[in-house]
């Protein structure tokens, strides 16, 4: 198998930087064929790697790909989730080389998608492919890459749903979560969730002169401000009545356990040059990333950012928020909560809009599983010693769906680092943990068809 990936290492980056060069944003309809033009290719690679049944099935929205290799029905069935649309590479001008341009520097691919998702899922595919073409496939396999996951999954529920039967499977093996570093292996056991929201404020029917106007009535920018401003306390909770009714506390062995994972708080800020940290009192920077609910606002906009200077007091301001949720929390309760706070809190002179925009539920993913230790034992035979539980801050909204709709658990094998900026400018991913992810993938069916034999 070794020698297998060897022999083929630069087809296989070349066809990661292909499928690079595709814009797939998923949220702007002007790239709406080039997304569908990804999924073709992600479709016509997994013929090449030898699955069977590769084909689009239509959405609403983007297709879904899907693809299978059914060996044995004895032997255990594996489902491969992944996502071939990207986020909008925006601001084009921070990009130090063009974002579907894929370029390497410095042993790593830096390109719009490199590590979330189109090289970790990619992954997946070279490590079937060379299963196949090796020792063989010990389990089952079903691979199913989707179109809509940077904008909510809208329509994977309802595939999901229609295609129980095409879908069952033992487990769900996802890579799009992150390893402490490339020296400690770690294997993430929970997600967050996330409730986004986009809010207007409404003030005069028009916009206005600062100096004819100013002082006279209220300035939609100056309320927003205010509002958001008032979304935190001087501890750093939020101060949404009812945001934390239904929060689940760790208790201090599992927040001991989680401690254990190396991390220095120099370096952090040293990585992200800032002069110091913030956050929920009581909690350590680790804790407030992953295992504590969070708002943040993630665009601010209103009146006049053109060049030069314009006098002028908007008619409205608007902003994007995001909520990062835990478990026991909701998307629809923690929605309506912040909508009712949001308009509640408004003063007098202008009107609030709410617009819900996407939500995805927690999860925690069980360690004691032969499927997780399956997954820990793989990185053990790849990388020499044992992956460290941790938990993710981010959200994949569809995984609490998998197990809704398909009564299975997911386990998150992820291979980035924190450091490869995702949704930002200059998002990377190592060369080093494209081939180690490979080569490590293998291990799992190995070790899973053991376990389940």
């Amino acid at each position: 198998m070794t020698t297998y990936l060897e022999a083929n290492k630069q087809r296989f980056l070349d066809e990661l930087l292909e499928l690079l060069r595709i814009p797939s944003v998923s949220a702007d309809s002007a790239f709406s064929s080039d997304v569908r033009r990804a999924a073709e290719y992600v479709r016509d690679k997994l013929i090449d790697a030898g699955l069977d049944n590769a084909q689009l099935y239509e959405t609403p929205g983007h297709p879904v790909v899907y693809a299978e290799k059914l060996v044995d029905p004895a032997r255990p069935t594996v489902l491969v989730y992944g996502h071939y649309d990207v986020q909008p590479a925006d601001p084009y001008e921070l990009w130090q080389s063009p974002p579907f341009e894929p370029t390497i520097r410095n042993e790593r691919i830096y390109a719009r998608g490199a590590c979330d998702d189109k090289g970790q899922f990619y992954m997946h595919v070279k490590a079937i492919e060379t299963m196949l073409a090796t020792d063989g496939l010990p389990c089952n396999v079903k691979v199913m890459i989707e179109g809509e996951e940077e904008v909510g999954s809208d329509h994977l529920g309802t595939f999901v749903a229609e295609h129980r039967d095409m879908l069952k499977a033992d487990v769900i093996l996802i890579s799009d979560t992150s390893i402490i570093s490339n020296e400690t292996p770690s294997l993430e056991t929970g997600l967050r969730g996330l409730s986004y929201v986009e809010v207007e404020v409404t003030g005069p029917n028009r916009d206005l002169h600062s100096g004819v106007y100013g002082g006279g009535v209220q300035n939609p920018i100056n309320a927003l401000a205010a509002m958001i401003a008032s979304l935190h306390d001087n501890q750093g909770r939020i101060t949404i009545p009812g945001f934390y009714d239904n929060v689940v506390d760790l208790n201090q062995d599992e927040r001991d356990e989680l401690a254990k994972a190396p991390f220095s708080l120099d370096e952090y800020k040293q990585d992200l040059a800032i002069n110091d940290v913030a956050g929920e009192t009581g909690y350590s920077t680790n804790e407030r990333t992953s295992i504590r609910p969070t708002l943040d606002v993630n665009g601010i906009w209103g009146g006049y950012t053109g060049e030069g200077a314009k006098t002028v007091l908007p008619s409205k301001a608007f902003a994007k928020i995001s909520m990062r949720l835990v478990p026991n929390q909701t998307p629809d309760k923690i929605t309506d909560l912040f909508t009712k706070h949001f308009t509640a809190i408004a003063p007098a002179g202008v009107t609030v809009q709410v617009r819900p925009h996407h939500g995805g539920l927690p999860y925690v993913t069980p360690t004691d599983s032969v499927e997780f230790e399956a997954a820990s034992k793989a990185f053990e035979d790849a990388w020499g010693k044992k992956p460290i539980p941790t938990r993710g801050g981010g959200s994949i909204p569809i995984v609490a769906l998998f197990e809704q709709e398909l009564g299975i658990k997911s386990i998150l094998m992820g291979f980035g680092l924190d450091s490869d900026a995702l949704h930002s400018p200059n998002e990377s991913y190592g060369l080093f943990n494209f081939f180690k992810g490979i080569e490590t993938i293998p291990y799992f069916y190995k070790n899973y068809a053991a376990l389940k034999s």
